[in-house]
């Protein structure tokens, strides 16, 4: 396990990284970044979701000087979508050394872009577009010291691989350069061969992630909405022991202090605290002292407690294998566990590609309303009430019993019995810090060589839910059968 704390990483970096969440490299940036910031040449292999923005875009960034306003920074990305959403991902990177990254594809004002490229350090191109300002002398790259390839077979697969050569050559001969590709066919091989220094190699291989005796479901939810869907998805689930992760060190302490301020059994864990406090926190959630862990990924990092029943990704996680990791806290020996994640809408697109990176479907939820989550409490009191029955002796409350009986009417008794036994919860509102959203765009394949913004959409893109299995939206049910089971609903998203 390496933190991103533990690469010698300037203050500015870090504090951006702390306000993304992320605490844990991925395993390309645990080896490209520091090879980065020795000024290696890299040709990485690794899939789409994997970090490679942040295994790249880290080292360009601490290079950055601030008072030279020309490109010190190229990154070149096969299409519009894919330079867009780099950017974006630079600029929050970036934003605590107040560094911004510029995307330029075709199609968009030329005039724009040339008065942009004034005052931007960072460029995101496409190749044709790229070419365009080259030629005509509207971009200066006498500057730049760090470039990178991005998905360089797909810009192979479109064409681009001469314009790649073409914008290399383009460059100051004294760069680092780095080269990253889900595949390495010879056409790449010989750029890195020809064009890069003795370039040091990092391969990740795609590991098979699947998760056996775990349920796991989402609930698309806008951000402001998420607290309150927790809670009433505790009340309906009443886990004997779960875990809720946040993203950052400041989402885990205010989700924690707001289930508590709800009256619900929580405490929080990160890597600020002490370790003391660590152990003391867990040893009582081992116990079952408190009933919900709100922690980070790094602090919930080998925690082997085999009672947890669910796992609730509150924030989803930067890459798939950090879900797995998460929702591994649950299911294991031989039980069954359920995860929830809650999924704004810009983050969908993570959410396919954890499907498709597990090769398991992932359930929709109804949002459950506070009827439901009042039901579920009740469903709560009621499994006690049972239990007693079945399980307790009696006999000493018999005649108090049968003197409460002959004054009242046995419904009404049992309704003041379960009322008394059911929990009811504060409405204290609680509000939480904005957490950056994940989006890992399945960008439609662009071929724009910057001559008029033509576009070559290629197949695929968003996968459609709604095609054939139309049941997908479950809705709760706090009245029947166990808890926690769901009653399946034939309706349209």
């Amino acid at each position: 396990m390496t933190t991103f704390n533990s690469l010698g990483l300037s203050d500015p970096i870090l504090k951006s990284l702390d306000t993304m969440g992320f605490e844990e490299t991925t395993p390309i940036q645990e080896q490209t970044i520091p090879l980065g910031l020795a000024g290696k040449d890299v040709i990485g292999q690794a899939q789409t979701g994997t970090g490679k923005t942040a295994a790249f875009g880290i080292p360009m960034l601490e290079k950055i000087n601030k008072g030279t306003k020309s490109v010190q920074g190229l990154i070149v990305a096969p299409t519009r979508e894919l330079a867009i959403q780099v950017a974006e991902e630079m600029n929050r990177l970036g934003k605590g050394k107040g560094v911004r990254a510029l995307p330029i594809y075709g199609g968009s004002n030329m005039e724009r872009q040339i008065r942009s490229l004034k005052t931007n350090q960072i460029v995101v191109a496409t190749p044709g577009r790229l070419l365009d300002h080259i030629r005509r002398k509207t971009i200066k790259l006498s500057h730049v010291h760090t470039a990178v390839l991005d998905e360089a077979d797909e810009m192979l697969n479109m064409g681009f691989i001469d314009d790649i050569r073409d914008i290399l050559k383009a460059l100051p001969e004294e760069r680092q350069t780095l080269l990253f590709s889900a595949t390495m066919p010879k056409a790449i091989r010989d750029i890195a061969t020809t064009l890069m220094n003795s370039p040091e190699e990092v391969k990740v291989k795609a590991k098979e992630m699947t998760v056996e005796n775990i349920e796991q479901y989402y609930v698309e939810i806008p951000e402001k909405h998420k607290f309150d869907t927790l809670t009433r998805l505790l009340d309906i689930h009443d886990p004997a022991l779960a875990i809720v992760f946040g993203r950052t060190k400041r989402r885990v302490d205010e989700v924690a202090d707001g289930l508590q301020a709800r009256g619900f059994s929580a405490e929080g864990i990160h890597g600020d605290l002490t370790q003391g406090k660590r152990m003391s926190t867990l040893n009582k959630f081992k116990q079952g002292r408190i009933e919900i862990l709100v922690a980070t990924d790094v602090a919930a990092r080998g925690l082997d407690i085999s009672d947890v029943s669910h796992v609730y990704n509150f924030d989803i996680p930067q890459d798939p294998e950090s879900y797995v990791h998460r929702i591994g806290r649950t299911g294991r020996a031989g039980r069954k566990g359920e995860s929830i994640s809650f999924v704004t809408p810009r983050e969908k697109d993570q959410l396919n590609l954890i499907e498709k990176i597990t090769k398991k479907r992932v359930e929709r939820l109804k949002v459950p309303s506070s009827e439901e989550a009042a039901r579920g409490q009740q469903k709560v009191a009621v499994d006690k009430l049972v239990d007693t029955i079945g399980n307790t002796d009696l006999k000493h409350y018999s005649q108090s019993a049968n003197e409460l009986l002959e004054q009242y009417d046995a419904s009404d008794l049992v309704a003041a019995a379960l009322k008394m036994m059911t929990k009811e919860r504060s409405e204290v509102p609680v509000r939480l810090s904005h957490v950056q959203p994940i989006s890992v765009k399945n960008a439609q394949r662009d071929k724009n060589k910057g001559k008029g913004g033509k576009k070559n959409y290629r197949g695929g893109g968003k996968r459609n839910f709604n095609s054939k299995n139309k049941s997908r939206n479950r809705n709760f049910n706090g009245s029947k059968g166990k808890r926690g089971n769901f009653q399946k609903r034939n309706s349209s998203n």
